[in-house]
């Protein structure tokens, strides 16, 4: 599986192509802004992702929840897996950060790539001195032993109608956000996605010439 290809285009691109092949939430992760790193240009990037599912603490983790399998004294930022996006989900409505400087600090050591998390995040400074893409949706000042506890590492996780599993492909677009494709249609995408930029250049050319939008688009995207 090559992902080589895919940097050659962005996350707006890699969402249309899962949308052709019927990716319903076209792989968003969606309302994350980007804490780390901070580039003059845009800059993209792609690894396979390892994950991290956050439980309340202190209190029983519903039925759906896969079984806890962190070894006993061991921290979950320890476990994290080199060459990979490191996406972490926190439990809805709470106001702590999962994700810190020490955290961040401790998994681009251990080779992470990237870290894209669906909560929050604190220490940003800190972040952003990785040099690592890393993403969320929010942040904080209190740390995550306040309300959150790492229950299981490498378990599928879903973020608002996209379900992220280990070695699913994530597409970090600085400028246009984060894309998780997964790994079984990734030659796919990569197939789908020159046709589907050249019919859209099309489409702008003719716009600029002054035909319509609806005009453009049955000429040219009707032959993506």
């Amino acid at each position: 599986m090559d992902i080589s290809t895919l940097l050659q285009y962005n996350a707006c691109d890699i969402s249309d192509a899962l949308l052709r092949l019927n990716v319903t939430s076209g792989g968003v992760l969606p309302d994350i802004s980007l804490r780390g790193q901070r580039p003059t240009k845009q800059e993209a990037f792609a690894a396979p992702a390892s994950t991290v599912l956050f439980v309340p603490k202190g209190a029983t983790p519903p039925p759906s929840a896969p079984q806890a399998n962190i070894p006993k004294g061991s921290h979950w930022a320890d476990l994290a897996v080199p060459d990979t996006f490191v996406v972490i989900q926190q439990p809805r409505g709470q106001t702590n950060a999962v994700l810190g400087g020490i955290m961040a600090l401790r998994m681009k050591q251990l080779k992470a790539r990237g870290i894209v998390v669906d909560g929050r995040v604190r220490d940003v400074g800190e972040l952003r001195d990785t040099g690592m893409p890393i993403w969320s949706k929010g942040l904080s000042t209190v740390g995550a032993g306040a309300s959150s506890s790492p229950h299981a590492v490498q378990v599928p996780l879903d973020i608002d109608g996209t379900v992220v599993r280990p070695g699913d492909i994530i597409f970090s677009d600085s400028n246009n956000g984060v894309v998780c494709v997964p790994q079984e249609l990734v030659s796919q995408v990569a197939e789908l996605l020159p046709g589907l930029v050249e019919a859209d250049d099309r489409v702008k050319l003719e716009v600029q010439r002054g035909t319509s939008v609806q005009e453009a688009f049955k000429k040219h995207r009707g032959k993506a």
